[in-house]
C-alpha cells in the first residue's frame, strides 16, 4: 500500500511493476541483473482519486499517460532493484500530490491609470521618431 496523504492511499492491486535490464551504470552486472523499474498506475481505474484530481494528474503526467489510462513511471537510475522501485514510487507519490492541490484561480486586474498614461506618451514619442524619417524636402 503506498500511502500518499491521510485519506489518500493507493492499494497494491492498483500498480504493477515490471523490471527490466537497465542501461545506466553497473559494468557487468547490467547485463546479468533486472534492475531497472517500470511502475504502471492504473489511475483512470482507480477508486482512491477523485474526477478531479485524475484530470489534473493526466495533465501533468504528459507522455507518461497511456491511451489506457495509466499512469507508468520508468526508472533505471541506480544498480539495485530496491532503490529503484524506491524511487518510482516517490516519484508517482510527488506527482499525485501536485495533482491533489487544485490550480489557484487568476484574478484579473486592470491597468492603472499611470501605466495608461506612460503607454500613451511613449506611442506619441515613438511616432514622433518615426516621423523624422520621412523625406526631407530639399526647399526649405
Amino acid at each position: 500500500m503506498l500511502h500518499i496523504s491521510n485519506d489518500i492511499a493507493i492499494q497494491d492491486w492498483e500498480l504493477t511493476e515490471t523490471f527490466m535490464r537497465a542501461s545506466g551504470p553497473g559494468g557487468q552486472n547490467v547485463n546479468k541483473v533486472s534492475s531497472a523499474v517500470e511502475l504502471r498506475f492504473e489511475a483512470a481505474t482507480s477508486p482512491s482519486l477523485s474526477a478531479p484530481v485524475k484530470t489534473r494528474l493526466r495533465r501533468l503526467a504528459g507522455r507518461r499517460w497511456t491511451t489506457e489510462g495509466a499512469l507508468v513511471i520508468q526508472c533505471d537510475e541506480t544498480r539495485s532493484q530496491a532503490r529503484n522501485r524506491e524511487i518510482a514510487r516517490n516519484r508517482l507519490k510527488d506527482l499525485i500530490i501536485s495533482a491533489l492541490t487544485p490550480p489557484k484561480r487568476r484574478i484579473p486586474t486592470r491597468p492603472t491609470l499611470g501605466s495608461k498614461k506612460r503607454r500613451l506618451k511613449e506611442k506619441k514619442v515613438r511616432g514622433e521618431v518615426k516621423n523624422l524619417r520621412g523625406k526631407v524636402d530639399p526647399n526649405t
